[in-house]
């Protein structure tokens, strides 16, 4: 039986949302408006979160939209995103998951992207767990923590004001 250790409580991950809120505003505060497209899961919720966030501390217009992804095969189902392609044009896109373990989901998700003229792209993840596989990496981070290959972390949003993250 595996060790559950709670390395952030629903109050760490709000610091860390606020922070996270801050920094993309300080790096984009130029723009009229972007888009936080939040990965399928944990990945939303962490940027349903970081959009009220904005909102409250800036006059930006954001958009929201949800990549759907086949995180353990993410090659073989084609990933699709509920925001028109249009809406991606000249526009700067902040992708956000709540954890990085080895990078390829967040790579796949990147790939939506990749043939599309955007104005910037930019990743916000809750916790990186610096065991990336694939060229990826975390422009805004809450939390680096650097774990053994069999340690995992697990983002747990199933209950309000209850969040936490623990690690196993």
């Amino acid at each position: 039986m595996s060790i559950k250790v709670k390395i952030l409580s629903t109050i760490q991950i709000q610091q860390k949302l606020n922070r996270l809120a801050y920094e993309v505003y300080e790096n984009n505060f130029t723009e009229k408006e972007i888009l936080i497209v939040g990965i399928d899961g944990n990945g939303y919720k962490v940027a349903v979160e970081l959009t009220k966030k904005l909102k409250e501390i800036s006059n930006l217009k954001i958009n929201l939209g949800k990549i759907k992804i086949n995180k353990e095969q993410p090659w073989q189902n084609n990933s699709v995103i509920d925001i028109d392609e249009k809406a991606f044009v000249n526009k700067t896109i902040i992708l956000v998951d709540d954890v990085l373990n080895s990078g390829k989901t967040l790579m796949y998700a990147v790939k939506l992207f990749l043939d599309k003229p955007l104005k910037k792209l930019s990743t916000v993840i809750l916790v990186d767990r610096s065991h990336t596989n694939f060229p990826v990496k975390a422009d805004f981070v809450g939390l680096r923590l650097s774990t053994t290959l069999q340690e995992h972390i697990e983002a747990d949003f199933s209950k309000k004001d209850k969040e936490a993250v623990y690690l196993t």
